[in-house]
């Protein structure tokens, strides 16, 4: 008989390729976000949005001090600063407003896919009345049938329905959704394809699954994470200590002979300051939450993005994240006196009617191994359907009785038809056992004729990827149900660190518990009622989409593919942005320095002609000193937008190994990188005769 089964909908999705999903791509330089980021930049001028940013604060501070020296004594040098000055600004707020504007982007995109639609609500006394969806509250319920449009967020309490949830995942192919089970949550904005269904409201009024949607992926609406803002006061700290270090330089100027205006201060004040890290530290964060959403993963918060990249224990469920989720037919092992051929017939013809994934693959197996084909069976035959009291299947046909089944129901059923138990049976069941595989036997009447292997076929690549979370430094657990023999077997094949049988959610609490007790941050996935508690817990809880209300409203992040393997890639994109801050703010602090010995012995050479052996770029002027740095702390900022917003390269190491490529990649970068620049910028200002 056929059965309802749930369509392959939730296949890991490139990011960028869904059609219709919220994962729209979205180049760099796409002309509506290039113009609308423009036009944020200038709106971002206003004090109280600059004063969220102490860094770029300071710097628009000192541009309006400029500003007003250049107004009272003009002057191409003045008034050069004071437009580089306020570029810098610009270029900052743009770096924020281009990583929000992507966001703004797809929220429009979810917006143009919000409509007004009908809802065919039920009174108390069962009959239906037409309202808007907007009128719909909580507990609500709402009858949706074939091509209607599902009014709200809810739970089917009644009837089973083919779902069209590609406006949401951008995934074609239909789910199924029925009540009573995992798969009973559906989505406002979705469409139902076929039959009727009863759905129960679970969301208010413009709280939606959809709204909170609109609201995560703008980035204007993003709180700064905990990291963030303590390195936002470890820049305020380091601004506040250079101001008096650079006001002290005015009397010490003055003392000297040398000229030190206002001007030269502020400029001086602002390269050495961290404004590069100052200005793209919002873009970095808005940016890792916006490639989640490339991937179809909505985070609920930008902290669980950042503890995403922290985490130190991975728990990940066998099925369908390690394994393919259907044990699969892999060998037919005869017994004493049956040949290969034979055995395989026989467990071909036991399942035919067999509509489960390991029925249909002994039957392929057997195609594949002997060219068996179907046969006509006429119609005298009898097909025998597996039941949880005999656990067996089988055919009745032309007087033979072939079952398959449980090794100790086979056997108990064939010695009821006056059979016995071959030599070496029991010892090949074990072995298949201990392997982590499943034993099927199969009899012909009295004779048994084998047994089946049934494989839990480990993922291609899987044991590659836990390789990979090894060397960062994650310790890999996986949760089954299975016992431990059978679990032990997977585990090690699939080359995890750890593992947990016989899961239930106590165990798995206390499992997350003990590991946290431990110091560890803890990231699972799940999708049922019962992984509520432990995504709770769980410190990176990724809910899956087609999962129940409360697992969603548990987790801290929504996997809109509902592909369990998405762990992983958010665990790499939680890492990308821990190192893309990193290293950024490497080559801001490296940068600073560069600048400082740019600048300085460029000003004071003149008057103690001992600085001259650190004036090694020989730069033209105290003056264009001063300019070529603050042109080139300008520049840098946009040079680096696009490396902000798409992140560092993630490549699987260890923290060690980490911290050596910042140093000798960003660390020393940063501090060769101003030497060449800014010389480069002088000369061209020389060559133009500006000095």
């Amino acid at each position: 008989m056929t059965t309802l089964t749930e369509q392959p909908a939730h296949q890991p999705s490139s990011p960028g390729t869904t059609a219709h999903g919220v994962a729209e791509a979205r180049s760099l330089f796409d002309r509506q976000i290039l113009g609308r980021a423009l036009v944020e930049a200038f709106k971002k001028l206003d004090p109280r949005v600059q004063m969220k940013n102490p860094v770029m604060f300071v710097v628009l501070v000192g541009t309006v001090v400029t500003f007003l020296q250049s107004v009272a004594h003009p002057g191409v040098f003045d008034w050069s600063i004071t437009i580089w000055l306020f570029l810098t600004v610009i270029f900052a707020n743009f770096a924020e407003a281009m990583a929000e504007g992507r966001g703004k982007a797809q929220a429009d995109t979810l917006r143009r896919m919000r409509s007004e639609t009908e809802a065919r609500r039920l009174r108390p006394d069962g009959t239906e009345e037409r309202v808007a969806a907007s009128a719909l509250g909580k507990g609500d319920l709402v009858v949706c049938e074939a091509n209607d449009l599902i009014p709200s967020d809810g739970e089917i309490v009644e009837g089973i329905a083919s779902v069209d949830e590609s406006a949401i995942t951008g995934e074609s192919a239909p789910v199924i959704r029925e009540s009573g089970g995992d798969r009973s949550a559906v989505t406002g904005g979705t469409k139902v394809l076929s039959d009727r269904i009863v759905v129960r409201i679970t969301a208010e009024r413009g709280h939606t699954f959809l709204d909170r949607m609109i609201t995560l992926v703008e980035g204007a609406n993003r709180q700064k994470t905990p990291n963030e803002i303590a390195l936002t006061i470890l820049l305020a700290v380091l601004t506040i200590v250079f101001i008096p270090v650079v006001v002290t330089l005015q009397p010490f100027g003055h003392f000297s002979g040398a000229t030190v205006s206002v001007v030269i201060l502020v400029a001086l004040l602002v390269c050495l300051i961290p404004t590069t890290i100052g200005a793209l530290l919002s873009a970095i964060g808005i940016a890792g939450m916006d490639r989640l959403v490339q991937r179809n993963v909505l985070a609920m918060s930008g902290r669980a993005v950042e503890a995403a990249g922290d985490v130190q224990t991975l728990l990940l469920d066998k099925t369908g994240t390690i394994t393919l989720g259907n044990r699969m037919a892999s060998s037919f092992v005869p017994a004493a006196g049956v040949t290969e051929e034979e055995l395989a017939d026989a467990a071909q013809l036991a399942s035919l009617a067999d509509e489960t994934p390991e029925g249909r693959s002994i039957v392929v197996l057997a195609k594949e191994r002997f060219a068996i084909r179907e046969r006509d069976l006429g119609e005298e035959h009898t097909f025998v359907p597996f039941s949880a009291t005999t656990r067996m299947s089988g055919l009745d046909v032309d007087g033979r009785h072939i079952r398959k089944g449980a090794a100790d129901s086979v056997r108990r059923w064939a010695e009821e038809q006056g059979g016995t138990t071959p030599a070496g049976l029991d010892e090949v069941v074990e072995r298949i056992s201990r392997s982590g595989s499943t034993p099927l036997v199969v009899a012909d009447g009295p004779r048994i004729l084998g047994v089946i292997e049934l494989k839990d076929v480990v993922k291609t690549g899987i044991r590659e990827k836990f390789d990979e979370m090894r060397q960062m430094g994650i310790r890999t657990v996986m949760i089954t149900g299975d016992n431990p023999l059978t679990a032990a077997a997977i585990a090690q094949e699939a080359g995890v660190d750890d593992f947990l049988a016989e899961a239930t959610p106590e165990a798995k609490m206390a499992l997350i518990r003990s590991e946290q007790e431990g110091g560890k941050l803890v990231a699972m996935t799940g999708d049922g009622t019962n992984d509520a508690p432990a995504l709770a817990q769980a410190d990176v809880g990724v809910a899956m989409n087609t999962g129940t209300t409360a697992a969603k409203e548990a987790g801290n992040m929504v996997d809109l593919d509902s592909n369990p393997t998405k762990l992983i890639a958010v665990v790499e994109i939680g890492k990308q942005l821990l190192i893309t801050r990193g290293s950024l703010t490497t080559f801001s602090i490296a940068n600073d320095v560069a600048k400082y010995f740019a600048i300085i012995p460029a000003l004071f050479a003149a008057t103690y002609p001992q600085l001259e052996t650190l004036n090694i770029m020989k730069l033209h002027s105290p003056t264009s000193a001063v300019l070529s740095a603050v042109i080139f702390n300008a520049l840098v900022i946009v040079a680096l937008i696009p490396l902000a917003l798409r992140g560092v390269k993630f490549r699987p190491a260890s923290s060690a190994s980490i911290l050596r490529r910042n140093v000798w990649i960003y660390g020393v970068g940063g501090i060769v990188t101003p030497f060449i620049f800014i010389k480069l910028i002088d000369l061209f200002l020389v060559a133009v005769h500006w000095y």
